[in-house]
């Protein structure tokens, strides 16, 4: 594997799972008013709201929800004002975590956070305690079912990618996060369907903990995963065996 993390294929298929239940269209609606509200909600002139909506549409939002989370965000409807942050702690073992939020309410959902996080033996950290440890790039996954991988690869580094890796059953393409959309682009151009393409911070070195305290990682991971105001967890927890 190359600047993959296990955890990222993890949460795909959590994802899958939690769209079922509203949790992954919550997250996005909140990423679409942010957007929205950011830079206009026009998703041409704006990058982050272009790919807010790719995000929405790779699962399967329906364009209504789409067009009423715009129009909050850009105050044509009413709704809730969402603010961004992120969080950064430790967990069993000294593992690092780092979060990714999305709330209309920071004093809740750090205290809930907080919470979770030493119920499980870690603890919150201060802002940098744990960022340095992870890269941010851009992934851009393809499903490997009629794919070749030699001209994936050949198409993805000619359309200007960084590195190109794979897990049990996808393709990853990972790039600048600038030049993710772009590239996205052009392998959709060339053909290829993209499963999801998200700008994600990826572990640069994995830490190895024992299997009881990589058990308790695992179960705190999940309840701060499901919790409805965080958009993306992400660790260095080494889940090989």
């Amino acid at each position: 594997m190359s600047g993959h993390s296990k955890w990222s294929t993890i949460k795909r298929k959590k994802a899958a799972v939690d769209a079922k239940r509203g949790k992954v269209f919550t997250t996005l609606i909140k990423e679409i008013t942010i957007a929205a509200k950011e830079a206009g909600g026009d998703a041409d002139s704006n990058p982050r709201l272009r790919q807010a909506v790719s995000s929405a549409r790779d699962a399967n939002m329906p364009q209504d929800n789409i067009k009423r989370a715009i129009m909050k965000g850009t105050g044509e409807l009413p709704g809730v004002t969402y603010e961004e942050c992120t969080y950064e702690g430790f967990g069993p073992g000294g593992v690092a975590i780092f979060m990714e939020v999305l709330t209309d309410n920071k004093n809740r959902t750090v205290a809930e956070i907080r919470h979770l996080i030493t119920k499980y033996g870690g603890n919150l950290g201060e802002n940098g305690s744990v960022s340095w440890m992870f890269d941010k790039k851009g992934q851009i996954v393809i499903s490997k079912v009629g794919q070749n991988e030699d001209n994936l690869f050949e198409d993805s580094i000619n359309a200007g990618a960084e590195d190109f890796d794979s897990d049990e059953d996808s393709f990853i393409v990972k790039t600048d996060p600038i030049e993710m959309m772009s590239i996205r682009t052009a392998l959709e151009g060339n053909g290829y369907s993209i499963d999801s393409a998200k700008v994600e911070m990826l572990p640069k070195n994995l830490h190895k903990i024992e299997k009881n305290q990589s058990e308790k990682a695992m179960v705190l991971l999940d309840a701060i995963e499901d919790h409805e105001d965080i958009k993306s967890v992400y660790t260095n927890l080494d889940f090989e065996d």
